[in-house]
This record gives C-alpha cells, structure tokens and sequence, in this order.
C-alpha cells in the first residue's frame, strides 16, 4: 500500500467515525429535549447524558481538526 492510499482510507475511517459521532450527538441531544418536557426528569440521567454530549461534541471537533487542521486553525 501506497502513502496516499493509506492517507484516503485513514481520512475515510475518520469521515465515517465522524457521522457516526455527529448522529450520537443528535440522539443525545433529542433524548435530552425530551427527558426536558417531563414533570418526572431524573436528574442524574439527564446530568449523564449532558456529559456525554459534551464528549462526543469533543470528539467530532478533534476529528473535524484532524480532516481538516488549515481550516480549523
């Protein structure tokens, strides 16, 4: 295997981890909405699942300066 050809499957393996993460965050976030809109919230899940938003967020920013380091400089 060429450089090149290990950079594009490296870059594609990061494109895929990246929707995967930006999907979870969307679930993550609807979740939240909805744990939001009942009288019986329980406040250590919603506290979890905010956590858990925040690192996935994290992850999709280092993988998104890791596709593209110029633009997110």
């Amino acid at each position: 295997m060429t450089n090149d050809t290990t950079s594009f499957e490296q870059a594609m393996s990061l494109e895929i981890r990246l929707a995967s993460l930006r999907d979870e965050h969307r679930q993550i976030n609807d979740t939240i909405s909805n744990l939001g809109e009942n009288a019986y919230d329980d406040e250590l899940v919603l506290h979890r699942l905010k956590k858990r938003k925040l690192m996935v967020r994290d992850r999709i920013n280092l993988i998104e300066r890791m596709l593209d380091p110029v633009a997110r400089a």
